[in-house]
């Protein structure tokens, strides 16, 4: 089959070509997928630079969501299944295999490129705002990176489950954008104190943020009693100066998680809760995924060069032919 290797190993987006490798086996409890589409995330990208190994088992290959066709058959699922799945690495390949209960399936109005761009985000933003952050109907997020494909689900899941939205974003453009995803207030983090704009709307419960570094205090600054930062990445600097009393006074909670170690069991955990929470969300129509551009398998690079560059809006995805 044609999958995307890493060229020396690690490198920049350059760095990624078309390999021939042998299609993977799946062992018991396992899917072989065709893949038809793969998302691409930010994580691909540490992981290109070296900096994000896979967990012990997982392919090397690059790839943490895909959608495409079930071969063969295993647990619920039968030989010609439509499925996207949470893979633990190797989406970017003609072939991936993932714990059978990894899997879901693709609701009736979506096509493989919308499928694929749900799994990584979805799981995320769940595990992420719905659990460690508690966000509730009637209480306020406060996102970052609103137009990312993390930012764009959370902004849809949060409004599904009737929760008010502050996003931010970088350009008055993407603050537009996040409006139109059905943001309640949109920021231009470029421009305006997000703080002194969340406070000013009455403050908020949750913050999901992927920024860290010196957004640590304006989020707090934000945060009503009670409140909850969850971290899922640190683009802006990993390391935060937390001033114990203010968190004392507020009540507040600082939390965070990466989804990709959790162990086979946790994710299937998970994937039965979003099947019974969100999926009935996109069936609705609530949530709908937000493609900005694809790419051929073949032009991975370009797909990583593209996301670097910030301009997206929604996911970016690869094509498998």
């Amino acid at each position: 089959m044609t999958a995307v290797g890493i060229e020396g190993g690690k490198g920049p987006a350059e760095a990624l070509k078309p390999v021939r490798a042998p299609v993977p086996q799946p062992k018991a409890g396992e899917v072989l997928i065709r893949v038809r589409a793969a998302g691409v995330n930010r994580p691909d990208i540490v992981q290109r630079n070296g900096f994000y190994p896979p967990p012990p088992g997982a392919p090397e290959t690059l790839g943490l969501e895909v959608a495409g066709e079930v071969v063969g058959a295993e647990g619920r699922w039968r030989a010609g299944d439509r499925v996207c799945a949470l893979l633990g690495g190797g989406g970017y390949a003609q072939y991936a295999v993932c714990d059978a209960r990894h899997a879901l399936p693709i609701p009736a109005d979506l096509d493989f490129v919308q499928a694929a761009g749900l799994p990584e985000t979805v799981f995320t933003v769940y595990a992420n705002v719905f659990e460690h952050g508690g966000l509730k109907a009637g209480e306020t997020l406060l996102v970052h990176g609103a137009t990312s494909g993390i930012g764009v689900t959370a902004i849809q899941m949060a409004k599904a489950a009737g929760a008010k939205v502050i996003a931010t974003a970088r350009g008055a453009e993407k603050a537009k954008a996040a409006l139109a995803l059905g943001a309640d207030l949109a920021v231009d983090a470029a421009a305006e104190d997000f703080a002194q704009a969340a406070k000013d709307a009455g403050g908020v419960d949750v913050v999901l943020d992927m920024v860290g570094g010196d957004y640590f205090p304006k989020n707090l600054d934000a945060l009503k009693t009670g409140g909850r930062i969850v971290y899922i990445a640190a683009q802006g600097g990993g390391e935060i100066t937390v001033p114990v009393f203010r968190i004392m006074q507020k009540r507040a909670v600082i939390t965070g998680s990466t989804l990709r170690p959790r162990d086979a069991d946790e994710k299937a955990r998970l994937a039965a809760e979003i099947e019974r929470v969100v999926w009935p969300w996109i069936a609705a129509g609530k949530v709908k995924p937000q493609v900005d551009r694809t790419f051929p398998l073949a032009r991975a690079a370009e797909a990583h060069a593209w996301l670097e560059g910030g301009a997206h809006v929604g996911k970016v995805v690869l094509t498998v032919d």
